[in-house]
């Protein structure tokens, strides 16, 4: 029979090879994860959760006669993650590269354009320039980090909604300021945003 660990009102989980089950949650996870935070995840002690990160490390970088693997561990931002190994970026970069990435809707890219030059914005005020309603494709930018909900009104309780560094990065932009200005695309430059931009 397995042995069992009990920790706080949790049910009694069965003993996991702490080096598998950490694999698997750095396999997901999209930020680096401190020692502190896999250990209380896992229910382990941290040092017993850092020797086992450092065996993956030592496993990943082929120390001991074993393969190196085109990814390794690396402890960055105060945490640790699993990154491509440096000499595999260029092929990475082209497998990428040449995937259909899913695309943005017109309906999703009208609303993330209107966002873009006013934020931050609330749903209605976005509803009311798009003249249809935009509850999903806000869900769906939401959903892809493309924008976030930048503050809720104090009176009114609307969410406002604001561009994310994500979004940024997708546009090979450092600022939002360098998005182009939009009334050279209009008619005779009076109509559209306010602003002009």
């Amino acid at each position: 029979m397995a042995e069992t660990t009990e920790t706080d009102e949790r049910v009694a989980l069965p003993v996991i090879n702490l080096e598998r089950a950490l694999e698997a949650i750095l396999m997901i996870a999209d930020d680096p994860q401190s020692l502190v935070s896999l250990a209380t995840s896992l229910g382990a002690p941290v040092p017993a959760v850092r020797q086992s990160v450092e065996r993956l490390v030592a496993d990943y970088d082929g120390v001991d006669g074993g393969v190196q693997r085109g990814f390794e561990l690396r402890e960055v931002g105060g945490g640790w993650r699993i990154y491509v190994r440096g000499e595999y970026d260029e092929v990475v970069r082209d497998f990428v590269l040449t995937q259909n990435p899913t695309k943005l809707s017109q309906a999703a890219l009208e609303t993330l354009a209107v966002i873009a030059y006013k934020q931050p914005i609330s749903r209605g005020a976005i509803a009311s320039i798009r003249a249809v309603n935009v509850d999903s494709v806000v869900r769906t930018l939401l959903g892809r980090g493309l924008i976030t909900e930048a503050f809720t009104d104090g009176e009114t309780g609307a969410i406002h909604y604001a561009t994310t560094e994500v979004l940024l990065s997708q546009l090979g932009i450092n600022s939002i300021e360098e998005l182009p200005k939009v009334s050279p695309l209009l008619d005779d430059g009076s109509e559209g945003f306010d602003d002009a931009r």
